[in-house]
């Protein structure tokens, strides 16, 4: 039975961002980018009965490493939320999370005005989820790492323990 919660996640855009780069990978792989899958997986399961996918890639052309449901029950909207996801990752280089709370706690028409994203603005989210991958002393990340099926602060918050589990593994 899932019982095990989460903390909750840190808010404002300059605290996200600083979370983010403090969570920068010493090296990523394809082995890294696997266990760090199933990390998040794995808690998945632990917090929740919902099903939810976990999905990463590599940001130069999208490469697929991982991607995995954490119950039966996803569906194809799931895969939908991730490229939206991935897309705000990485055209911003910021978590979707930081993107909300930028944004007014997800106001989607500012958004949409600042970038001037017109007709494209469907192609990106700003929901907790969508998470840039940082490897220390490379400019920019290098993949995205995206969760999809529970509250977008449940998304979020995931991915950073996880990340957190696996540099304290690394280390």
């Amino acid at each position: 039975m899932a019982s095990k919660t989460l903390s909750d996640p840190v808010k404002g855009f300059t605290e996200i961002t600083a979370q983010e780069k403090s969570l920068a990978l010493p090296h990523f792989t394809a082995e890294d980018a696997f266990e760090i899958g199933v990390l998040i997986r794995n808690r998945l399961r632990e917090i929740s009965e919902n099903p939810a996918v976990v999905n990463i890639t590599l940001a130069n052309n999208k490469q697929l490493l991982f991607h995995a449901a954490s119950r039966p029950g996803t569906v194809p909207e799931n895969d939908n939320w991730v490229a939206r996801k991935r897309n705000f990752v990485l055209r911003f280089g910021w978590s979707t999370w930081a993107g909300h709370n930028l944004f007014d706690m997800g106001d989607e028409e500012r958004f949409k005005a600042r970038f001037q994203l017109g007709e494209t603005a469907g192609d990106y989210a700003i929901h907790g989820g969508g998470f840039p991958v940082r490897v220390q002393n490379v400019e920019g990340p290098v993949g995205a790492i995206v969760v999809s099926g529970l509250a977008q602060e449940e998304d979020h918050q995931v991915i950073v323990e996880s990340l957190q589990a696996f540099l304290n593994s690394t280390h």
